[in-house]
């Protein structure tokens, strides 16, 4: 059985390049296809979903990576109701949101739990 990571991701990308680093690393685990892989973003994390959510290579890293990461089998998780989503705009890739009581079923049923 491949073990499941998943990426919880709290960074502000709009003042770190956390986030970016994160689904960057994500989408290169994923790629080897040895782990199953799903990203949860919460709070002002959810902006990394957006068009313009960093500097020039972050917006790179995001381009090249979501879609890598939306062609797994596992959705990108984000938080129910996290204020940023109203400053999303435009997502970049499709996502789902959940509770904080079904991240915490999610993390449970994970191998590892990476927090950037």
């Amino acid at each position: 059985m491949k073990p499941r990571v998943l990426f919880i991701v709290t960074g502000d990308p709009r003042t770190s390049p956390r986030p970016a680093e994160a689904v960057r690393i994500a989408a290169g685990v994923g790629a080897w296809k040895r782990a199953d892989i799903a990203v949860y973003l919460q709070e002002d994390a959810v902006l990394a979903l957006g068009e313009s959510s960093g500097g020039p290579m972050e917006e790179e890293d995001y381009a090249r990576y979501w879609p890598m990461l939306a062609e797994s089998s596992q959705p990108i998780y984000v938080q129910k109701n996290a204020a940023a989503l109203r400053e999303l705009g435009q997502a970049a890739v499709l996502f789902r949101e959940i509770s904080d009581g079904q991240l915490a079923e999610l993390a449970a049923e994970q191998t590892y739990v990476i927090r950037f």
